[in-house]
């Protein structure tokens, strides 16, 4: 090989690597955050050299909730700031700037379709990727962990209209489901999980996506996903894994009653370890 044509091929693969993708971190929140997780959130991103964007686009009250946790991250020892901005000005200048300043992004509750409707597609979200894809960390609680995978959970019911008895059925067809940001792809979220009784909806999902995971997230409780795709999870109450992807025979009656053999559920507690890719419970 001529000399001259090896130096430049290694310069070109050295300057590759340096640019080499590296999943970060995310600190998925069933709602209710606490000391405890924000403390780990806050560590990952860094300690004192975390940078942190306060996204409040789900709730109802976006300055006051920013503010709050602007104020607890602070007193944790991080930099923080927050965005307020719409879909049509989620691309401005000062927000993308902002956006390369940080090295962490927290998402706070509300309603998970304001966010997507805000966001998606636009440039300030591929920010939010660019940090997690370069070693950053994602949180988020309740509608903030909801948006996190890639089939999202809207909290919709489409064939039971009564609100006043939600979810009360596993039915073919009932649960709404819309594109989320794709962190976690082969699972999906739910939060708020055993407080609000959610099994049914997230059951119906496992029998309609069979070839996904289903990760049920209790208040004041979270996983920690690794970059190896491993979680940790911590707080005060429990995370429960359906696994349909060997069950087998899924079926649906004449009223759309849906039916499944053989899916596994794990119920995990604080400090328990499991592994997305082999879908395993780690020793």
């Amino acid at each position: 090989m001529n000399l001259k044509y090896f130096i430049a091929l290694i310069i070109l693969l050295l300057s590759q690597s340096s640019f080499a993708q590296t999943k970060g971190y995310l600190v998925i929140i069933g709602g209710v955050h606490t000391e405890e997780t924000s403390k780990k959130f806050i560590q990952l991103a860094g300690g004192e050299n975390a940078r942190v964007i306060i996204i409040p686009n789900a709730g109802s009250n976006p300055v006051r909730n920013s503010e709050l946790h602007k104020k607890e991250f602070e007193e944790l020892g991080a930099k923080a700031d927050y965005l307020l901005f719409t879909r049509e000005t989620a691309d401005a200048d000062s927000n993308l700037k902002k956006m390369d300043w940080a090295n962490a992004v927290y998402f706070l509750g509300g309603d998970q379709s304001d966010l997507t409707r805000d966001m998606l597609g636009t440039k300030l979200l591929q920010k939010v990727y660019d940090i997690y894809y370069n070693g950053g960390v994602i949180g988020g609680s309740s509608a903030g962990a909801a948006v996190q995978s890639e089939i999202m959970i809207t909290g919709n019911e489409l064939l039971n209209k009564d609100s006043s008895s939600a979810f009360i059925s596993i039915q073919k067809g009932n649960i709404e489901t819309a594109k989320g940001f794709g962190f976690i792809k082969n699972a999906i979220i739910d939060q708020h999980f055993l407080k609000r009784k959610r099994h049914n909806r997230l059951i119906t999902l496992m029998c309609e996506h069979p070839n996904l995971l289903g990760i049920a997230i209790d208040e004041a409780t979270a996983i920690v996903v690794s970059p190896n795709e491993t979680f940790e999870v911590i707080g005060s109450n429990q995370v429960l894994v359906y696994d349909p992807t060997e069950a087998k025979n899924i079926r649906e009656d004449k009223n759309g009653n849906l039916g499944i053999t053989g899916m596994k559920m794990h119920l995990l507690i604080n400090g328990d370890k499991f592994d997305l890719k082999t879908k395993q419970v780690i020793e």
